[in-house]
Parts: structure tokens; sequence; C-alpha cells
């Protein structure tokens, strides 16, 4: 195998023998990586999505080095890779004829990509998306700490928590989710696998929520946060994410991550104020073959 040479494969158990240990090695990096490939995993008897995805691994002196994944919704999630790396990923992908909708990776693998993918593909690249890492360090309690306590979700809960999710996706313009969930496809969304905790006042009112990823890898990712807009600025949204965070602690996580918006200076302050630390930059492009069109969202 020639060091730039790429192991494509259909069968994702033999792919995740070979490269579990390199995606579990930096787990809040790979924390997309891990969790799409686990629903991917998982999800594979009931509805044949794995048979319809494709897994790519990069590999040196018999080490894995990068890993690539196209699901079957057009979402080409990456690992770090160099700007030659991804060239010849491009060339790779293009002469098999495959036509990703978007690319997800840290932000000089995703616009690498998106450059590679112009030359070989003709696709034009849409930036669409832009977050920081966060992981988690020393957790802290916000101060001052509001009144009531975190309670995690039960079925009764479920109007609530897709209502809100909407809500969430109304306000950062995620059309993808808003269209699973108008259509019924609750399962479909990101949002199908998570764990659920609101923070409810002493009376028992709903008035935060946050949600968490199962324990894969070690890691678990906090996403989403949501606060209605009337009930911002009290300490609720600090205050479930300490919850959910803690949580997944106790459960055993190693890493605890989160993803921010860069133009959001209020929750970047937050997070960092209850431990969590910046750690990279991610990015996203969506990818427009022939008229137009607007960028994807995950």
């Amino acid at each position: 195998m020639r060091p730039d040479d790429w192991h494509l494969t259909q069968d994702i158990d033999g792919f995740l023998d070979r490269a579990g240990d390199f995606l579990r090695s930096r787990p809040a990096l790979h924390t997309t990586p891990l969790t799409d490939l686990e629903k991917l995993r998982t999800r594979r008897t009931a509805e044949h999505d794995a048979e319809t995805a494709v897994f790519g691994r990069l590999e040196s002196a018999g080490e894995v080095r990068a890993i690539c994944y196209l699901t079957p919704r057009g979402r080409l999630g990456l690992t770090p890779l160099s700007a030659r790396q991804t060239d010849t990923l491009a060339a790779r992908l293009a002469g098999l004829g495959h036509s990703p909708a978007n690319v997800i990776a840290d932000h000089d693998t995703a616009g690498a990509f998106a450059e590679s993918w112009q030359r070989h593909a003709g696709a034009a690249p849409v930036p669409f998306w832009r977050t920081h890492l966060y992981r988690l360090g020393t957790l802290t309690p916000p101060q001052p700490h509001p009144e009531g306590r975190g309670r995690i979700t039960g079925g009764a809960d479920r109007e609530q928590v897709v209502r809100w999710c909407r809500e969430f996706c109304v306000d950062v313009g995620e059309r993808s989710s808003i269209d699973l969930i108008d259509a019924g496809s609750w399962g479909d969304s990101r949002f199908g696998d998570r764990h659920f905790t609101f923070w409810e006042t002493p009376e028992g009112a709903p008035v935060s929520m946050a949600a968490a990823t199962s324990i894969v890898g070690g890691m678990v990712r906090v996403d989403p946060v949501y606060t209605p807009a009337h009930l911002r600025g009290r300490g609720y949204a600090g205050a479930v994410t300490v919850e959910v965070s803690r949580a997944a602690l106790a459960a055993g996580a190693k890493d605890v991550v989160l993803f921010t918006d860069p133009a959001n200076p209020t929750s970047n302050g937050l997070y960092q104020r209850v431990g969590y630390i910046h750690t990279a930059d991610f990015a996203g492009y969506g990818f427009s073959y022939g008229a137009p069109t607007a960028g994807q969202r995950r």
C-alpha cells in the first residue's frame, strides 16, 4: 500500500476492527466520527444504512493515520489530513463516482478538501458551519447557582424535548434537522439518540435543557444546550450543562466535549466559566453540483 493510498470498504465491522484504536486515541478531536460511526453500526441491521455508507482508512508503516467515511445522507467526515492527503482522497472518491453533499472536519482539513473536491469534481464549495470545540477541564458549577435541580427526561417529556430541539434548530439555522423533525423522522435527526436532562425550578417547571451522547471511545459530547429566549440570562444553561457534564464523568467518560458558535460570545464565555477549554476549530462545506444551492447543515 502506497503512503497516500486509501483502503475503502463498506464493511463497517472490519473497518472499526482496524481503525477503532486510532479513533479512540484522540476521542475529543474525533468526537464526530466516533458518534457518527457508532450510529451507523448500531442501526445497520434495521435500516441497512451501513450498506450504502463508505469507510476509508489511510495507513502508513502498518498504522492507521487517518480515516474518512461517507454516510448515506452524503456527509463526508474526515480526521485531520494534509493538503496532499485530501487531494489524493478527492481524486479517489471522484474516480469512483461518489458525490458527497458536504464535508465536516477540523478547519484546515475541511478547507483543504473543499479546494481539492472543486478541482477533481467541479463542485463549488459553500461554507455553512464554523464551530469551536471545547473539552472539559475542571468542572466548575456556576456562581451564583440558580435554584432548582436537574431531572433526566422520560417518555412524558418527549413532546417538549422535540419542541425545544426544533426551537434550537431555528435559532441556529439548522434546516436539515427542522425538516426531519417536521416530517416525523425524529430518530433520523441528530437528536434521536441523545439523552436529555431538564433544569427545573423548585416548583418543577422545566426552564432549560441539555443533552448528551452515549459514551463512545471514552467520550461524551454535550449537544444541544437550549434555554427558551424569555428564560435566558438566569444561569439555567450553565446549571444544566454542569448537570449533564457531571453525569457523564460519573458514568465513566474520560473526555466530555461540546461545540459552540464562534460568533456567540455569551455561550463561549459560559462554557469557559464552567470549566471547558477551547481545543480546536471545525468547519463544514456543502457542495454545489451544477446550479448554485444553499449550503446544507448537518
